[in-house]
């Protein structure tokens, strides 16, 4: 199910997570060359991001 960022925030890991309109926090790692998200890794990148849809894996899960 699609869900809006609203924010972001780091674990204990310092891994940048994304919190989900629904309550729910999806990690948006930039970790090359698996996973390529370099707007994840300054503050400009994170705030343009905010808004845009994410897949919420646990949004699926509870329905």
């Amino acid at each position: 199910m699609q869900r809006a960022i609203i924010g972001f925030h780091q674990d204990e890991e310092n891994h940048w997570v994304a919190e989900l309109e629904c309550g729910h926090g999806q990690h948006v790692r930039h970790d090359p060359p698996w996973m390529i998200r370099e707007w994840v890794t300054t503050e400009q990148g994170r705030v343009s991001r905010t808004g845009t849809q994410l897949e919420c894996r646990r949004c699926d899960e509870e329905q």
